[in-house]
């Protein structure tokens, strides 16, 4: 794990009204960006990088966080959440994954929030208003992604697999994923593809940490002042071709006792685990159909009061992984997930996001992007498996969440 050498000491000042400029058109290269519509983060470079792997990963970097906030100095004139210390982080779906967990304070961080924006540089940092004019992104050729270590039909034979553990009752429900790879050389540009996501997925959490990025739907945990709230997404259905088919498509989603049962299995998990810090703990009683341009969703939303000392990394903890990306019960879902699937997941499915000095701060599960490594682009998609589902189906729902890396892509 790596801590500052050196006391920190950062400023956050108000910007005037004259700096009218969008999060998504100030991506320098390699980002740090956690935006939605527009309202977000932007970073650039790093004045600190903690690191850990492990079981304890995440226990482990909230610590090494409490500290850092402790030796650090902030001035902070602006006071919205997002503004003074903030870290961007990203964490492994699985406790013995080899990728690396992260928080990174980036040395300049340029946000907006309800018309608010603010610049927060840490001591030493770039004086110079970058956000005067557009940054140029680079035009990438069109990329195709291709099967990668799991196959579709290796997806298929996986599923069945899966449905057989169902029905000898080792799991109620588990989340399988296949991933899909492509080489890119080095003048490749991830802001141009971060850009195409935001603009065709404003309303989803378009994220950048640390070579992570995608537009998730999911929001895991935000922490605002004690108030604690979260999405569950489970259901899935493609959306129709006009708007007659578009709205029977939402009503039989809605009406689908296989994807009523499978939401249900992820509300009960999360409200059970947020139960364990929180007071006041209300979900919908009744799933809604949330539309994305691509997809419809079966969603639900829980609203909860943070009882203890917490801070959103340690409800990320507790959370993760939530039965809509992992499965029921939890512990058995991981050990088949590591028996099916042929790859490590990395930050796949993981918790990305930001954290506050004041422990505040917003974390969305790492759905509907890609690892760029080096020269290689990897993505994933997965669904919920559960006694119902039929293999060749839950192939296609994975094409349809590929879909927004593909676009981003092409």
């Amino acid at each position: 794990m790596t801590k500052a050498e050196v006391r920190l000491s950062l400023h956050s000042i108000r910007l005037p009204e004259s700096a009218d400029f969008h999060l998504i058109d100030q991506l320098p290269e390699s980002p740090a960006a956690f935006i939605r519509n527009a309202d977000g983060l932007v970073g650039w470079g790093e004045a600190v990088r903690l690191t850990a792997r492990g079981p304890q990963r995440m226990q482990d970097l909230a610590k090494a966080w409490r500290a850092l906030v402790d030796e650090t100095q902030v001035i902070d004139e602006v006071q919205v959440p997002g503004s003074g210390l903030v870290a961007f982080g990203s964490f492994a779906f699985a406790d013995d994954s080899e990728s690396e967990s992260v928080l990174i304070v980036p040395r300049v961080l340029l946000g907006t929030r309800d018309g608010v924006r603010w610049v927060t540089r840490v001591a030493g940092g770039d004086d110079e208003n970058f956000w005067d004019e557009p940054l140029a992104y680079r035009a990438n050729p069109s990329i195709a992604l291709a099967d990668g270590l799991q196959s579709a039909e290796g997806f298929i034979q996986s599923v069945r697999d899966a449905i057989r553990s169902i029905e000898n009752s080792r799991v109620e429900k588990v989340v399988l994923a296949r991933d899909l790879v492509a080489q890119v050389d080095s003048n490749f540009d991830v802001r141009t593809a971060l850009k195409r996501m935001a603009t065709k997925y404003p309303t989803c959490w378009t994220y950048s940490v640390d070579g992570l990025f995608g537009a998730s739907p999911e929001l895991l945990v935000r922490v605002s002042h004690k108030q604690v709230s979260a999405r569950v997404l489970a259901g899935t259905a493609g959306r129709g071709t006009d708007p007659g088919v578009d709205f029977a498509i939402s009503t039989a989603l809605a009406a689908s006792s296989k994807n009523i049962t499978e939401h249900r299995f992820a509300v009960k998990s999360l409200v059970d685990e947020l139960q364990k810090f929180c007071s006041q703990v209300d979900a919908d009683s009744e799933p809604f159909s949330l539309q994305l341009p691509n997809l419809w969703h079966l969603a639900s939303d829980v609203h909860a009061v943070l009882r203890d000392d917490a801070s959103v990394l340690d409800l990320a903890a507790l959370l993760h992984p939530t039965a809509a990306v992992a499965g029921t019960p939890t512990v058995e879902a991981q050990k088949l997930i590591s028996e099916l699937e042929p790859f490590d997941r990395g930050r796949y499915a993981g918790p990305v996001g930001w954290i506050g000095a004041d422990g505040d701060g917003e974390w969305a599960i790492a759905l509907r992007g890609a690892l760029l490594s080096e020269n290689q682009i990897t993505a994933f998609a997965g669904c919920g498996i559960v006694a119902e589902s039929d293999a060749d189906a839950e192939l296609d729902e994975t094409e349809l969440k590929f879909k927004p890396i593909r676009e981003a892509l092409a």
